[in-house]
């Protein structure tokens, strides 16, 4: 029997139809919808008489457009719209969504591990690039167009090419003071924003294993902004751990498990390519520049400049080669976005909080990704520290990861972003995205400036 990689595993089961090397039939297990990119979709589907095929397998939410001081004071015409759009949609079509105020509601890429319907071996499909969040649990999980939206809406499936393999084991043991977000940051600062293009990156090695799910959730995230569409890593015990007693879960577990256990990559499996990384010296990450991919361990200075890219970013943030994150004139702290805003994420900023005060010179804010965890941040007081520190602690949706709803930095403001994307304009026009962990945004609240927090542990 030829050996295979989990992802040649789940891809095999799904295909209905199609050879490989050539576009395939996928069935989808989830479509998770929100209110941005459905709207169309869901006109199509009026436009062609068509129903939804699997209402039962889709989910929806409203997280982009949503204020979080207030989710019902909607002042925006376009985002009231969406919103509107998107209420009227699920209820007609018959999906279950989490809508204003429900007990659900959240980021999409939270909502569906939360709920306990991501479960391993499924794929998973979301109008959203960051739906790869979902590959942590050994799923295929990727990000949609519209147009495939309706696709899936209409058919329960979706033509696709499969991908090439890659492999990228992190070795060592992570120090003090270093996290998931930091591993992905230095992947993405060594190989580049395209080195994930056209394949399906499986995340593996001992430092994989000893994270949590939230954590690896953290890294299956952005792969998109190192270039992949598809990023997985193996089930284990963790895995099956955090899906059992969740609402959805499979209601014969142990079978399921069963099942799970055998979606693991052979260990002779043979892959296109594979990447490593040791991250038993790896320092805390921050971003300088435009792109995930300019990024450097604190402590290191900024490159010199290699090409226009370097320069135009340089120009854009307002800095120099030859600087350091030190440098960097703070005015804004965001901690959320579907990348870092789970409970382990402000447990883990709060630590760096408590007792202390956020820095005149900062506003800061913190966005819990979804309502069952700023519930559950609330059951354990840690609402009361950030608030007590001087931080906002807000309602759940993406805030301001993106600039599509109130939550956007000033202009030509510097913000310290536990989020994913830091392109100019991502989190308000001309504002500059500094990208690192929840711990180093929280530390860099209280002390108005970047700090190595490996010195406060």
């Amino acid at each position: 029997m030829t050996a295979k990689t989990i992802f040649d595993k789940l891809w095999e089961r799904h295909v209905v139809a199609g050879k490989e090397s050539e576009p395939q039939l996928l069935y989808i297990d989830l479509h998770v919808i929100h209110e941005v990119t459905s709207p169309q979709a869901f006109q199509g589907l009026r436009d062609a008489g068509r129903k939804v095929r699997r209402p039962d397998l889709t989910y929806g939410t409203l997280d982009h457009n949503v204020p979080t001081k207030d989710i019902f004071d909607i002042r925006d015409v376009i985002s009231k719209r969406q919103i509107d759009t998107f209420t009227e949609n699920v209820k007609e079509f018959g999906i279950d969504a989490e809508l204003h105020g429900s007990e659900g509601q959240g980021i999409v890429h939270m909502i569906a591990p939360e709920s306990g319907r991501t479960q391993p071996g499924k794929t998973v499909v979301c109008g959203d690039s960051h739906t790869a969040t979902n590959g942590a649990f050994g799923a295929i999980a990727f990000g949609i167009g519209t147009s495939e939206v309706e696709h899936v809406l209409a058919t329960q499936t979706l033509w696709q090419v499969k991908p090439k393999r890659m492999k990228v084991e992190f070795t060592g043991k992570a120090p003090k003071g270093v996290y998931s977000k930091d591993f992905i940051l230095s992947l993405i600062a060594k190989y580049g924003v395209d080195a994930g293009v056209g394949y399906a990156v499986e995340y593996t090695g001992e430092a994989i294993s000893e994270l949590t799910m939230e954590e690896r959730m953290t890294i299956c995230n952005m792969s998109i902004e190192f270039g992949a569409k598809i990023g997985l890593m193996n089930p284990d015990e963790k895995t099956y751990a955090y899906v059992k007693g969740r609402k959805y879960a499979p209601a014969h577990f142990d079978e399921a498990v069963k099942d799970w256990k055998t979606l693991v990559s052979d260990e002779d499996a043979i892959y296109d390519k594979v990447l490593t990384l040791d991250i038993s010296e790896l320092a805390p990450m921050v971003t300088w520049g435009t792109n995930p991919g300019m990024g450097v361990e604190f402590g290191v200075a900024f490159p010199e400049i290699r090409d226009i890219n370097d320069e135009r970013a340089y120009k854009y943030m307002d800095l120099q080669a030859g600087q350091t994150a030190e440098d960097i004139d703070l005015g804004y702290v965001f901690i959320g976005s579907c990348t870092n805003a789970r409970l382990g994420d402000l447990q883990e900023a709060a630590k760096f909080v408590v007792g202390k005060k956020v820095a005149d010179s900062i506003t800061a804010i913190v966005v819990p990704g979804s309502r069952p965890v700023k519930r559950a941040a609330e059951a354990l007081g840690l609402d009361k520290i950030f608030k007590e520190a001087g931080f906002e602690w807000r309602e759940p949706g993406c805030s301001a990861c993106l600039g599509m709803n109130p939550d956007q930095i000033p202009e030509y403001i510097h913000c310290a972003s536990t989020s994913n994307r830091n392109f100019e304009g991502r989190q308000g026009h001309n504002a500059r995205t500094h990208l690192c962990s929840p711990a180093m945004a929280a530390a860099a609240a209280v002390s108005g400036k970047f700090v190595d927090v490996r010195e406060l542990i």
